[in-house]
């Protein structure tokens, strides 16, 4: 079997073409530009402690349920409570700290970790691998177990929903080595989209980079990225999957990262990458 080549910046690099056509990701039209947010003055607590980086909304209003948010002392019944900050608010008995500026990092997500916090079944998690000294993050969407390559991490959950939501058109960019016989006739179908097993698939620009007897290395970039929709896509095509790397999160890549590093995104940059999402909005301070 043949393994991606790196660069000397540890990388996996955009393209080894082989002939076949440049993968360009789903294209779509332009949304409105992005317009200052209005973040300011009274919220429901869900999203106070979201943007904290406690945790997302949905998970939020999860803990709430289960008892573990309280308000001076008083437990909270409901995420329907309404605050101008968090002041006295605590999550299993801890003081919620004051909000910091939201921050992204880059991280090489190694094979055979779950992205979670712990795991039932005793399983290393991303939270196992990281280096110390980082600041509390939550991940930007997953990468299941056997998947490896950027994962974006964040300490602000607003972040993480913006980035996350199909509606902003993010392309994520995968290499898959497989195993079976495919087509780019097959791969250049996938542009229209596909159903499996009831589940809608959109459109997928993918393009057969190399092959090397039943093994080859495909390219693939798309922009909704449903739970397994790689590994998923690819069955329906008959082949096997023996190595799965995300390389690209929009303009964000895995470029200066070995396997296990971080990086964090430069402030600037962040504030340039949210600007151009589709439907997004201007950082908060800003």
């Amino acid at each position: 079997m043949t393994s991606p080549q790196r660069t000397k910046t540890g990388s996996v690099p955009r393209r080894e073409r082989g002939g076949a056509k440049e993968a360009r990701g789903p294209q779509g039209p332009r949304g409105p530009k992005p317009g200052p947010a209005r973040d300011d003055g009274p919220q429901r607590i869900a999203k106070l402690l979201a943007r904290a980086g406690i945790a997302s909304r949905r998970n939020v209003e999860r803990m709430i349920a289960d008892g573990r948010v309280a308000l001076n002392g008083d437990v909270l019944t409901t995420p329907a409570t309404i605050l101008t900050d968090l002041a006295g608010v605590t999550v299993d008995g801890k003081p919620v700290a004051k909000p910091e500026a939201a921050r992204l990092f880059r991280y090489y997500k190694p094979p055979s970790t779950l992205t979670a916090e712990r795991d039932p079944k005793g399983r290393p998690t991303i939270y196992d691998r990281l280096p110390p000294g980082l600041p509390r993050l939550i991940p930007v969407g997953r990468l299941d177990f056997m998947t490896e390559g950027l994962l974006l991490l964040t300490n602000d959950g607003e972040l993480k929903r913006q980035l996350e939501l199909p509606s902003t058109g993010v392309v994520r960019r995968y290499r898959a080595r497989a195993f079976g016989e495919v087509t780019q006739q097959q791969l250049e179908d996938l542009s229209e989209g596909v159903e499996i097993e009831g589940i809608r698939y959109g459109s997928i620009d993918a393009n057969l980079e190399r092959r090397t007897g039943r093994n080859c290395w495909i390219e693939m970039a798309l922009a909704e990225g449903k739970n397994r929709e790689v590994r998923r896509v690819l069955a329906y095509l008959g082949l096997q999957v023996s190595r799965l790397i995300r390389t690209d999160y929009g303009p964000l890549t895995l470029e200066g990262l070995d396997t296990g590093d971080v990086a964090e995104v430069p402030r600037e940059a962040l504030f340039v990458f949210r600007k151009s999402l589709r439907g997004g909005r201007k950082p908060v301070g800003e």
